[in-house]
């Protein structure tokens, strides 16, 4: 390393001062006056700079003639959601890479400087190619990550999911509540293997033969992460549909129980509505008439009881 934490104002001299030199420059939050001055100074195409400033880019690599504009998502799971989740654009020039971040929630700088000094000969035959590579490892290795976190917090609650009578509403909400995880990360992860490919091909002339191996391995990287991704939002909607059928089934049950009820309860009032006619019947005003109707009341309710008991009604 030749120099660090000197004002970007500097970069251009430095780098005719250092032929072989490469730089990387951070941006935090920017906006677009601070963009257009490096802009001018690095060459960067109008449409590449706006889409820096602007929010929720998909994930992207779009080519420019003497510059290519990045656009990747780092993210983090934090108590059930997708709350550490950064946008990251970067724009690729033959000496420089300018990274600019629209939050520092989930995307640690120490990594990324850990990653690239975890191999300096490497570094030495990439320049700016390593630096990129190093940039993409770290962002699929946080969504590989968080692609496990999340697998692994649907552990803990699928005995839950899967139990007797349905889950607690709070374990249900929980599983919404990942669900909506998965969805947000999907939209992160699903491009980012064809972007690390287009980054990989030989036309883009930014990756040396030193580099395509790891750049292969990153890019297999992003389809782990997405298989497990899909796995994972498979199974939360297996959960979440089994949990369905069972308060379904336990409903129907509820349902049932209800409508044998109300025939026992229905039928004994029907003989009483008979026997309580303001005309003769059968033992009117005779005490074998009390007696027959006050048996066909017991004997109906029991009948029913027992015929709706084996049908497996009560």
């Amino acid at each position: 390393m030749i120099a660090e934490d000197f004002a970007a104002a500097e970069t251009a001299q430095r780098l005719r001062d250092h032929p072989d030199a490469v730089v990387w420059l951070d941006l935090f939050d920017p906006d677009l006056t601070d963009l257009e001055a490096v802009a001018e100074e690095f060459g960067l195409h109008p449409l590449a700079v706006e889409d820096a400033v602007e929010v929720h880019q998909r994930p992207k690599l779009d080519r420019y003639a003497d510059h290519l504009f990045l656009n990747v998502y780092a993210v983090e799971f934090h108590g059930g959601d997708l709350s550490g989740k950064t946008e990251i654009s970067a724009f690729i020039t033959k000496r420089a890479l300018i990274t600019v971040r629209k939050s520092a929630l989930a995307f640690d700088l120490e990594k990324l400087l850990k990653r690239w000094d975890a191999d300096a000969d490497l570094a030495a035959l990439g320049g700016v190619n390593f630096l990129v590579y190093g940039l993409l490892d770290v962002v699929v290795d946080s969504q590989y990550a968080t692609a496990r976190q999340i697998d692994e917090a649907m552990d803990a609650t699928e005995d839950q999911m899967l139990g007797e009578g349905g889950a607690p509403r709070a374990v249900r909400l929980y599983a919404f509540t990942l669900r909506k995880a998965l969805a947000a990360l999907r939209r992160a992860v699903a491009p980012m293997a064809d972007v690390v490919d287009q980054v990989n091909r030989a036309e883009i002339e930014l990756v040396n033969d030193h580099l395509r191996p790891y750049y292969r391995d990153v890019e297999d990287h992003a389809h782990r992460a997405l298989d497990l991704l899909e796995h994972a939002y498979t199974r939360i909607n297996d959960l979440l549909d089994a949990d369905f059928t069972e308060q379904s089934n336990v409903l129907n049950q509820v349902t049932r129980k209800l409508a044998a009820w109300a025939a026992i309860i229905a039928v004994p009032t029907a003989l009483t509505g008979y026997f309580g006619q303001n005309l003769p019947y059968p033992g009117y005003e005779s005490w074998w008439g009390y007696v027959l109707s006050s048996s066909m009341i017991a004997v109906s309710a029991v009948g029913l009881y027992v015929f709706l008991k084996r049908r497996g009604w009560l």
